[in-house]
């Protein structure tokens, strides 16, 4: 498997396309569109959360209940989340547009939203937006990386990758573009992320492959414990790679899980290090534990503290905010065993051994707290079990970009 240029394009026989409705914004594109020119096998997990936006319950549908999709049509600004009946029949609407121009069925396009909650969508720039759109498709990196740019709200770049990797003599590739900066917290996805793949695998095998990979991927994130209305993570494949179709878990299958692994872990990352007024993507390694799950609920009590967030802003090594973080995780283990170590660029220094702090140096700590990409590893000493947690620190600009969202 190897990294390359591109995102939801990279993949054969997918297009994309953008442009700038004005739905809210007025200075930048706000809308994108993924299309394949053959219907694809669709996968699909959503928010958790009680309070559903409309696009969420009507991918929920495609998805579930009609098994293929075509076209992917997203806009930036308004979430069309609390809107009732009104917000349902948006989506249908926006459906039956890019049905009607790509000749398609409405049940085969998936649309999502994001941005401000309570708002109808202003169907008539989303229509015009649509308008727009299908005459420029295009199979270009180029298309690709401007739909990324298009979901964005308060992102402060575009997330996007793409891996090629062999399967039965031939090449496959998985692309992905997602969107995410703030009310992300671990509950399924919170965020859009829309994962596109030539392979030909059954529809059974890619919703149990990416419903299980975002357990490590997507869930392990947070950056400020909201979970969204409108978290939607879609995965299309359109067989176009030509390998022998993937209908049970086979070698094959395992090299897809890995590559499918690989970017939704990349895209999971480039969130928690893009939170809202953010300055450092911070990593928590639980190891040691006695099972997976165990070491899932530290490493994500660890995230999600504020006193810790903070803390890392400071370059602080105030690691007992870490080990309470621990502590009021619910997971049982001994606070007496556990060893602390911070790790960046810079360098890797152990904070406490058997729970008591070492005698370390805090200004090698201070430096390497100070990088963009910072780690804490905590060995609990009970097994071997290991997971990995990713949030970003807690900053003055947090707020002021929260206090202002819907002006």
């Amino acid at each position: 498997m190897k990294q390359i240029t591109g995102g939801v394009t990279a993949a054969k026989g997918f297009m994309a396309a953008s442009t700038a409705a004005g739905i809210k914004y007025r200075d930048r594109k706000d809308m994108a569109m993924i299309y394949s020119e053959v219907p694809c096998v669709a996968a699909g997990t959503f928010t958790t959360n009680i309070v559903k936006a409309a696009p969420v319950k009507w991918d929920q549908n495609v998805v579930y209940n009609q098994g293929e999709a075509q076209a992917v049509v997203v806009n930036a600004g308004i979430a069309n989340a609390c809107t009732g009946e009104e917000g349902m029949g948006y989506c249908k609407e926006t459906a039956e547009k890019v049905a009607e121009l790509l000749n398609v069925s409405a049940e085969e396009v998936l649309v999502a939203s994001t941005g401000v909650i309570g708002k109808q969508l202003p169907m008539d720039r989303i229509c015009a937006g649509i308008d727009m759109m299908v005459p420029i498709l295009d199979g270009s990196l180029e298309s690709g990386h401007n739909a990324a740019l298009a979901i964005m709200t308060t992102d402060t770049h575009e997330k996007e990758i793409a891996v090629e990797f062999e399967l039965d003599g031939k090449t496959v590739t998985i692309g992905g573009m997602c969107k995410g900066s703030g009310m992300i917290h671990p509950n399924m996805c919170t965020m859009l992320s829309f994962v596109t793949t030539d392979v030909a695998i059954s529809k059974e095998l890619l919703q149990e492959a990416l419903s299980a990979d975002v357990q490590d991927t997507y869930n392990m994130v947070s950056v400020d414990g909201d979970t969204s209305t409108n978290d939607t993570c879609l995965l299309l494949a359109n067989g176009l790679a030509g390998n022998t179709k993937i209908t049970e878990k086979n070698a094959d299958y395992e090299v897809f899980v890995k590559a499918l692994n690989f970017v939704n872990e990349y895209l999971a990352k480039q969130m928690a290090g893009d939170g809202e007024g953010a300055t450092a993507l911070f990593e928590v390694k639980i190891i040691g534990a006695e099972t997976k799950e165990q070491a899932k609920v530290l490493s994500k009590s660890v995230i999600t503290s504020s006193l810790t967030k903070a803390a890392i802003y400071g370059h602080d090594a105030n690691w007992g905010r870490i080990l309470c973080a621990m502590g009021y995780s619910g997971a049982n283990f001994d606070p007496e065993k556990v060893d602390l170590f911070f790790e960046s660029a810079a360098g890797k220094l152990q904070i406490i051994e058997n729970g008591v702090a070492v005698d370390y140096s805090e200004e090698e700590a201070t430096k390497i707290l100070s990088e963009e990409y910072v780690t804490a590893i905590a060995d609990i000493k009970m097994g071997e079990a290991t997971a990995t947690a990713w949030g970003c620190d807690l900053t003055y600009d947090y707020v002021k970009i929260n206090a202002d969202y819907r002006s």
